[in-house]
């Protein structure tokens, strides 16, 4: 017998694991990386946000609608690389809740994940949203008698119910259907965009970007709208549990994530752009751009067939950010921050079944809220997208500020680390505050609504830290080697029986 056969055979005792991850429960590496990138692919949903977010953009940034696209794409970039930093030293459920509390201990942590899972939250609803805004643009097309608000709250319950089903099913499941939905969308959505600026001809760069006159505030706004483009990208570190060889599998998918949505909504915003302009039309005045550029072009037929993918797209990005936002409150379950229920997983599915119980009634029932409100399809988007990218923006300058100290703390701090996350933390907090300036400018209720969310969030996290439980020692949980994986491991007594 080899030493080496002899070292495997009566190994020596290896002491300080736990029996079982503070995160058990869910399938432990179970997906690959292309399952990896289709979660964070599906949360952006790039071939809806190509269309709708374009279309948003262009109403507070006409003359350089491109061109802020541009921007945030590569501020974009700059947060994907400082959240990789985490995403490579830390297998989390948590995404940038469990980052900044690494960084920058409980109380930023706290709030970092009250920010995420408004902005999860908010995008989930968004997405269902625009599900039922597109699918009742083509049934109204086909059928005129299906228009109005009972098509509309049908088609939200029936997305709703696919959810949650998909939701418990498992992460495989969610997966594998928004990797191929979001797929074929994003390849229908780019021919079409391809065959649309053959047919629309010679265009000029300087006139697509705007050079000739630029409103550098309304650029800002157009660039924080822009942003909500690509916001999700980073949710790939939700499955650093799920997901096989996590540290080198997640930051892959999070930086792919932001190069494949760039390139896609530079494409689409340099052709309704140009066809709009050709037509001299405006693109913020329109329903719906890509279905009446197609039409415009002789195109018509594809316009329908990419509206569907539109739809589909939707839907793919409420599976995608529900699937982020569950693992988000199942870590805060385990953390001791939310209820014990939130904390649950199927014993069956490995899916936390208690988070979906505790998250998705909220998703379902904020939209109706909205319309019942008396606020069209439309209006209730741009409210929805507004909070939700607010989140995300204060969720991304928490953890790009949380960075360089947990870098600085473990000793591998870089010149280049530290100013690509102080650089995104100083501009997103400067691209915020201008949007909202422009937007409540404008005459927008956006501004209110995300101030009494963040108020609301606010109480909750300050509530939490005054009572000073022993449980906000745990916060910031990460998926940790257990004794069965070690050569000769042995668990600790206490962590034998878990919580």
């Amino acid at each position: 017998m080899t030493a080496l056969e002899r070292a495997i055979a009566r190994p020596d005792p290896v002491h300080d694991f736990g029996a079982r991850s503070p995160l058990y429960g869910l399938e432990r590496r179970s997906v690959g990386f292309v399952d990896v990138l289709a979660q964070s692919v599906a949360a952006v949903a790039p071939a809806a946000a190509a269309t709708t977010v374009v279309l948003l953009v262009a109403g507070i940034s006409p003359s350089a609608t491109v061109l802020s696209i541009v921007l945030a794409g590569v501020l974009s970039l700059l947060v994907a690389r400082t959240i990789s930093q985490f995403a490579r030293r830390l297998a989390a459920a948590g995404s940038t809740y469990t980052y900044t509390a690494r960084g920058l201990g409980a109380g930023a942590g706290l709030a970092s994940g009250a920010a995420i899972l408004v902005g999860y939250g908010a995008i989930a609803m968004f997405a269902l949203l625009g599900g039922a805004y597109y699918v009742t643009f083509l049934l109204e097309a086909v059928w005129p008698a299906f228009g109005g608000p009972g098509t509309v709250a049908a088609v939200l319950a029936a997305e709703a119910a696919f959810v949650a089903v998909v939701l418990v099913r498992g992460i495989r499941i969610s997966s594998r259907i928004a990797l191929v939905v979001e797929g074929l969308s994003v390849v229908l959505i780019a021919v079409l965009l391809v065959v649309l600026l053959v047919r629309i001809g010679p265009i000029d760069p300087a006139e697509v970007l705007g050079l000739g006159g630029i409103d550098p505030a309304a650029l800002a706004a157009g660039s924080v709208i822009a942003l909500t483009a690509f916001v999700g990208f980073e949710s790939a570190s939700t499955l650093g549990v799920e997901a096989r060889t996590p540290l080198r599998n997640v930051p892959r998918a999070i930086v792919w994530t932001v190069i494949l949505s760039g390139g896609l909504y530079v494409l689409a915003a340099v052709a309704q752009v140009a066809g709009f302009d050709a037509l001299g039309a405006s693109l913020a005045a329109s329903a719906s751009p890509i279905n009446e550029l197609a039409t415009a072009y002789g195109l018509g037929g594809w316009g329908v067939v990419a509206d569907i993918g539109i739809a589909a797209s939707f839907l793919a990005c409420a599976i995608g950010s529900t699937t982020a936002l569950t693992r988000v409150v199942f870590t805060m379950g385990r953390d001791g921050v939310l209820p014990p229920l939130a904390g649950r997983a199927h014993p069956r599915f490995g899916t936390p079944i208690g988070a979906v119980a505790l998250a998705l009634p909220v998703i379902i029932v904020v939209p109706f809220a909205l319309l019942l409100a008396g606020l069209d399809v439309r209006s209730a988007m741009h409210a929805t997208i507004a909070v939700g990218g607010a989140g995300y923006i204060v969720a991304y300058i928490l953890v790009c500020v949380a960075a360089p100290v947990f870098l600085r703390r473990i000793g591998e701090a870089t010149i280049g680390s530290t100013v690509a996350a102080t650089v995104s933390a100083v501009v997103l907090a400067a691209a915020l505050v201008t949007f909202f300036a422009v937007d409540a400018a404008a005459g927008s209720v956006a501004l209110w609504v995300v101030l009494a969310v963040a108020g609301i969030a606010a109480a909750a996290v300050v509530l939490r830290l005054g009572r000073g439980l022993p449980s906000l020692a745990r916060i910031g949980s990460y998926d940790e080697p257990v004794a069965s994986q070690v050569l000769g491991g042995v668990a600790r007594p206490e962590a034998a029986g878990g919580d």
